[in-house]
């Protein structure tokens, strides 16, 4: 399964709006659960089973939480059993599609 997902932080004391020590302790947490990810600018995914990935996104949710009162979650999910290694292969197949 592939999730991806982005968590922000509201009503903060950072002066400027930026969230990106937020995000910081978000993705730490991700990069330490050892599944396979990639963060973009926009969303971090992860690839794992269903029990896990949402330990990591609850965790990274809480992470968060500790800069502002509100956090914001925005979640997106491909569950396909039976397949792993979907972060790199649709990307293969991607590829192979625009190469023919």
């Amino acid at each position: 399964m592939l999730f991806a997902f982005s968590v922000s932080p509201s009503g903060g004391d950072n002066p400027d709006a930026s969230v990106h020590d937020a995000v910081a302790a978000a993705v730490k947490i991700v990069r330490e659960s050892g599944l396979p990810n990639r963060t973009d600018s926009m969303f971090t995914t992860i690839e794992g089973e269903w029990d896990e990935c949402m330990d990591v996104i609850k965790r990274a949710t809480e992470a968060v939480g500790e800069y502002g009162t509100r956090v914001s979650l925005v979640l997106k999910a491909d569950i396909r059993p039976g397949y792993t290694g979907e972060m790199e292969g649709k990307l293969e197949r991607l590829e192979r599609a625009l190469d023919s």
